[in-house]
């Protein structure tokens, strides 16, 4: 893995299951839009703080992000 560990912007969200559970669809980064096609999620509660983990497969293939969540911030954490 590469670490970036940088604030992005996510521009577009998507849902996805019987509990509608929110994905982003595309980050600015680096200068450009990554769009996703498909990806992971896992919640982690700590001292009553929730946070979103996601890897996120790159619709053009190029790889996966891994993203986190921390209320309205996003991170990319690193890319494979």
């Amino acid at each position: 893995m590469t670490y970036v560990n940088e604030e992005v912007d996510v521009n577009a969200f998507y849902f996805k299951g019987k509990d509608m559970r929110s994905f982003p669809r595309q980050i600015s980064f680096g200068g450009r839009a990554v769009k996703f096609a498909d990806g992971l999620r896992v919640s982690l509660a700590q001292d009553g703080k929730l946070t979103y983990l996601f890897n996120m497969l790159a619709e053009s293939g190029e790889g996966t992000y891994c993203l986190r969540q921390d209320g309205s911030q996003w991170t990319l954490v690193g890319t494979r």
